[in-house]
């Protein structure tokens, strides 16, 4: 969740036009026979990561006939991970009747400290250093400490986290995710001081790459002093105390979680926020995330929609605001527009300007993407535990482009409004919008 240092080299060197070396990283279709049995496969390129972590992704196996579908969606799938610049795939016949499957791969960095940017409604752009290892031991492990403060004004806010995430837990199939971040920060949004510390793990679970579930747990805790109580704080003690944990039923069949081209997820989760679980606030949270692509010609259609209903007793310091990269582009943030609850929709138009390329800057392997985009947003936020109406909703059209990365996945540069509000902004975010509207807070 930081930009690496690479990354940022590579953007200087588009800006100034310095020489770097860069290919295609989308290699074509091999020229393997479709149906010729697989007698071997070797791999090359593999320095660092153990060759199971690409086995477990290979359709295609010793003793099965080629298949030129499963090489695409290895390819995809490969190229998920996040661990390389390119993989490609070429044949070699040992006879007529076999072939042999030889697998090359460009890897990226493995350890790196690095800038740290990050941009939230809350303190808008933060900068500060990391230091990253995006292959822990080898095993697709992602790991990343970080310190970051805000940009203007300097030093407003403060915040320290420690990351970690893997699509498998040693040989199981269970994709994990956590964090840890402390913050001191003024939250201008909710108008008090922010000195809390959130904890976050998830469980996630895909049967046959595609049904499964998920388990959820996590706390909250926030400090509250002079002149923070004035504020409607739920505890009378000195600090807030919500944990919370949850369960969502998962529905997956994108061909990538990067740069979907195509394919459905769905989540049904529900959440029980303190009551039960200890703590002052007592609250449900029933989310709905929901996300479609598909390819269209010479570029790619998305739609994406989400519910989050909290009936309940929720303190101030979890309300909801919108506008922004992160939730409705060509709004700015505001603190007079908030709500416990929400729905956000959006419809865009995907197509590439350059495809994905390798790219190799003062020895360090990456690979990147420009893209243009065009869409439509729209959005309800509302109070307490009564339906929404149309007084409730906003909406804005934007185009723009999408510099696709490693580890953030896109950098996104979008000019968005509605003439009717007169209201245009430009606005830059970080990783895909359907991501960052689930945490744009922290």
């Amino acid at each position: 969740m930081i930009l690496k240092l690479y990354r940022t080299f590579a953007l200087l060197c588009m800006a100034l036009s310095i020489p770097t070396q860069a290919t295609a990283a989308v290699s074509p279709l091999p020229s393997c026979p479709e149906g010729a049995e697989i007698r071997g496969i070797t791999m090359r390129g593999l320095a660092h990561t153990h060759s199971e972590v690409v086995e477990r992704e290979l359709r295609n196996h010793v003793g099965k006939p080629f298949d030129t579908l499963n090489w695409t969606s290895e390819q995809r799938a490969l190229q998920d991970l996040d661990l390389f610049a390119e993989v490609r795939l070429t044949c070699s016949r040992p006879d007529s009747s076999g072939v042999v499957l030889e697998y090359t791969f460009l890897e990226l960095f493995q350890y790196l400290p690095a800038p740290s940017l990050k941009q939230t409604d809350q303190d808008g752009w933060m900068v500060g250093g990391a230091l990253a290892a995006l292959n822990l031991f080898g095993y697709d492990i992602r790991t990343e400490v970080q310190a970051r403060t805000t940009v203007a004004p300097l030093f407003k806010a403060k915040e320290y986290a420690l990351y970690g995430s893997s699509p498998y837990m040693g040989s199981l199939p269970l994709d994990w995710r956590g964090e840890l971040v402390q913050v001191d920060s003024k939250d201008d949004m909710r108008g008090f001081h922010d000195r809390s510390l959130n904890g976050d793990l998830d469980l996630k679970h895909l049967q046959n790459r595609r049904f499964g579930a998920l388990f959820n747990g996590g706390f909250r805790r926030l400090d509250h002093q002079n002149p923070d109580s004035l504020m409607p704080w739920l505890s009378a003690s000195s600090y807030d105390y919500v944990p919370h944990l949850g369960v969502a039923l998962l529905w997956d069949s994108r061909d990538a979680d990067l740069d979907t081209r195509s394919g459905l997820y769905n989540e049904l989760r529900i959440s029980q926020f303190g009551g039960m679980l200890g703590g002052p606030a007592n609250y449900r949270e029933y989310l709905w995330d929901s996300r479609a692509a598909a390819e269209l010609g010479s570029g790619i259609i998305r739609l994406n929609g989400l519910l989050r209903y909290r009936p309940g007793s929720v303190g101030f310091y979890d309300r909801l605001q919108q506008g922004g990269a992160n939730t409705l582009r060509g709004f700015r943030p505001d603190s007079a527009v908030h709500g416990t609850s929400e729905i956000l929709t959006n419809a865009e138009w995907r197509e590439a300007i350059v495809e994905r390329t390798s790219i190799r800057i003062l020895g360090v392997q990456g690979f990147w993407a420009l893209q243009w985009v065009a869409g439509v947003d729209g959005a309800f936020l509302w109070d307490g535990e009564r339906k929404p109406g149309w007084d409730d909703y906003r909406s804005a059209a934007y185009v723009g482009v999408h510099l696709v990365l490693p580890a953030i996945d896109r950098l996104r540069i979008e000019i968005g409004g509605n003439p009717k509000t007169k209201t245009w902004d430009l606005q830059v975010g970080l990783f895909e919008k359907a991501t960052t509207q689930r945490w744009r807070s922290r």
